[in-house]
């Protein structure tokens, strides 16, 4: 697929830019409860606060939804990510919390949509997890296994059966879930947030966060904020602040890639019928998904590792997307001539053991890291208990599973995350690809079809 014309940017190419910023914080201020952060779980949280009648300050560094809140893939899913083997080898004894945990958070975010009228192009078809060939295959049957038994739910089946495009074997589809437009949803829920009584500050980065007495300062470039309590909700960002538990999050960049719009009848030849969002059972999965404007968005395949902090507003690198693109014509090969139109990417945190964690440092700071690679809906629905908590000072049955006070967490991830291993399971995914024929029988399925419409 051709690059040579891509647009690249650093917010996100599911939505435009809002004309509307709020003004930056100009002075000091005080409050009961500041919340730093203003994506999915900084939004969600500030919203509950303000319904459970709370005085609360929203802080943004550029304006809410410009992270990852709009730039992931769009996936709601229902199910947790990532390898349920490994996950069940080191952290057992919370799959089934976080099989419980996805479920309620999928259906949380569903009647999100529906509370604030957010029209963001959602169809609950379920995300499937995609096999490219008959050895992944094996994998996705061993991860349905381990879904099932921790109480989760799930349909395997072959590619005719689930409605997979050309290329897939089969795969498992959740039962909860499906594809929206990311930049409309957080769009929506930031649009809720205004109509809220919440006191919303954009383009207020927070420079230092520090105990005086009993009172959390923020400090800002224009004014500094005291308040009784304070919730940190900024994922790959909060490493640049000492309060934040060490080892918290290992910051990674990732990238999305979208073509230029394709004609219906090229879509329609692809067999995917179902319209279901695809994640693959790579090491470092890949995911796929058609959208409303007749194109197809893919993702993730090869992260990057942060370099320290503070972390570098950027776009992705051209020979990512060269490498993305490549994927993408290889499994998709009668779409080989269709051109890249955009790219854009940013920073996600990757928790200590890759779940979803929230926790509390002294008696006043709260924070909160999730998603991981479990779709966006869990970020908002832990903010929501989150707030809840604050509020009745009773903490929710799904917040408690997944609840941590530990001063600082194990360095295990951050090595685990290195440049070197993650371009060596890369290599390994490549290598997999080309001793299981997954390119070969995506053309083999091709060739098949053809013979048969003669």
């Amino acid at each position: 697929m051709r690059t040579d014309a891509t647009r690249y940017s650093n917010f996100t190419g599911w939505i435009d830019r809002p004309d509307d910023v709020r003004p930056a914080l100009d002075g000091d201020l005080t409050c009961d409860i500041a919340v730093v952060g203003g994506g999915m779980g900084g939004m969600a949280t500030a919203l509950r606060l303000a319904e459970r009648g709370q005085e609360v300050v929203l802080l943004e560094a550029e304006f809410c939804g410009y992270g990852s809140a709009s730039r992931n893939g769009g996936q709601i899913a229902g199910a947790p990510g990532g390898d349920l083997r490994m996950l069940g080898l080191f952290s057992g004894s919370k799959l089934s919390v976080m099989a419980k945990l996805a479920e309620h958070a999928g259906h949380y975010v569903e009647d999100l949509m529906k509370t604030h009228d957010i029209d963001c192009d959602y169809v609950a078809n379920g995300l499937v997890w995609g096999a490219i060939s008959p050895l992944m295959m094996l994998r996705v049957r061993t991860q349905a296994a381990i879904l099932r038994s921790v109480g989760g739910q799930g349909t395997v089946g072959n590619r005719e059966q689930l409605g997979l495009p050309t290329g897939f074997v089969g795969g498992m589809r959740e039962t909860i879930g499906g594809m929206l437009n990311p930049g409309k949803l957080a769009r929506g829920v930031r649009r809720a947030v205004l109509d809220s009584p919440v006191e919303l500050y954009e383009r207020t980065p927070v420079s230092d966060v520090r105990r005086t007495g009993g009172i959390v300062e923020l400090t800002t470039p224009n004014g500094t904020v005291r308040a009784n309590k304070v919730v940190l909700a900024t994922s790959a960002y909060g490493g640049e602040w000492d309060i934040t538990p060490k080892n918290l999050s290992v910051p990674l960049y990732v990238i999305e890639i979208e073509t230029e719009p394709i004609a219906p009848e090229r879509l329609a030849e692809l067999e995917w019928t179902s319209r279901s969002g695809i994640i693959t059972q790579h090491q470092v999965m890949t995911h796929y998904r058609l959208t409303e404007r007749n194109t197809i968005v893919c993702g993730v395949r090869r992260p990057e590792r942060g370099p320290g902090y503070p972390l570098p507003d950027r776009v992705p690198s051209p020979s990512l997307v060269k490498d993305m693109a490549a994927d993408l014509a290889d499994r998709f090969p009668t779409l080989a001539d269709v051109s890249i139109a955009q790219a854009w990417g940013g920073w996600i945190g990757i928790s200590a053991d890759w779940l979803s964690v929230a926790g509390q440092v002294g008696n006043n700071v709260y924070y909160s890291m999730a998603c991981n690679g479990h779709g966006l809906c869990q970020v908002p629905y832990v903010g929501k208990m989150l707030a809840d908590y604050i509020v009745d000072d009773e903490m929710p049955e799904d917040l408690a599973g997944i609840w941590s006070d530990a001063p600082k967490y194990p360095a295990s991830m951050d090595l685990v995350m290195n440049p070197f291993v993650l371009r060596l399971v890369w290599s390994l995914d490549r290598m997999n690809d080309f001793f299981s024929g997954s390119k070969a029988l995506a053309r083999r399925q091709l060739r098949r079809r053809g013979r048969a419409k003669r």
